[in-house]
């Protein structure tokens, strides 16, 4: 899954873009190198982003997933939205998934509108919103609450007849450092929800900042990290740095092989 954000705000590459045509190129540079999904969101979720309204959001989204369906018709497209009214006008708009960072509990539309649109979707673990989630990392005992929070939202979601969920332990959203490389090292217990699991640890600060650099310098952590994950058993990597991860998986498969 190829990040693709219309955003000027978020925390790696916010803002480098201006112009429809940019995002269309950098659209067909993941497409060329491997990417199956290009996940486009435009409200950042970086810790204390900036809040913004929904006819903003569709102003960003819309334009953009139109233009990427015309001209990338083989490519499936997500949208990374928390609010139903833009993942209903995203999918008329050519979209084929949603991506929610709150699993349905920031707007209560959310799992009805899937219900409605009968499209995949992934629902991640997080507390708060972005402008509070840094002050609600206390736990105690991080993958058994998030198992458990897991097991509402999909017995939520299941009771609307939504069955094609993949789930995203969300990296970086209500943890900190350290529990975030919890997560990863306890990422394989989260098979006993029997569901396909996503994850998006690219250039994130459980990388940049335990090796002391920044998000522009965090590639290589970011690979070493993805393949831990895929030797974990994830099914999606999400990434903005696609030629990266496709090269990652190609080696896990045939180390998995022998």
């Amino acid at each position: 899954m190829g990040i693709l954000n219309v955003t000027p705000d978020s925390f790696y590459d916010g803002g480098t873009k201006k112009s429809d045509l940019e995002f269309l190129n950098q659209t067909e540079r993941m497409v060329m190198e491997g990417a199956k999904i290009i996940d486009v969101g435009g409200y950042s979720s970086r810790p204390d982003a900036t809040d913004i309204s929904i006819t903003d959001e569709l102003k960003r989204v819309i334009p953009i997933i139109i233009k990427i369906s015309e001209r990338f018709p083989g490519i499936l497209i997500s949208i990374d939205t928390f609010r139903s009214k833009v993942a209903k006008e995203a999918i008329l708009a050519g979209a084929n998934m949603v991506n929610d960072i709150s699993a349905g509990k920031l707007d209560g539309k959310m799992l009805e509108t899937i219900s409605e649109l009968k499209v995949p979707y992934i629902m991640m673990h997080m507390r708060g919103t972005p402008q509070t989630m840094k002050s609600q990392n206390v736990y105690d005992d991080l993958l058994k609450e998030i198992i458990y929070y897991f097991s509402e939202r999909i017995a939520e979601a299941r009771s609307l007849q939504i069955m094609d969920i993949i789930i995203d332990p969300g990296f970086g959203f209500a943890k900190n450092i350290e529990q975030n490389f919890e997560l990863l090292r306890k990422l394989d217990l989260l098979h006993i929800l029997d569901l396909p699991i996503l994850v998006g640890l690219s250039r994130k600060s459980m990388i940049y900042k335990t090796l002391e650099t920044s998000p522009n310098e965090a590639l290589n952590g970011t690979t070493a990290l993805n393949m831990l994950a895929l030797g974990k058993g994830v099914s999606f990597l999400r990434v903005h740095d696609v030629k990266e991860a496709v090269e990652c998986i190609k080696l896990n498969e045939l180390y998995s092989k022998t």
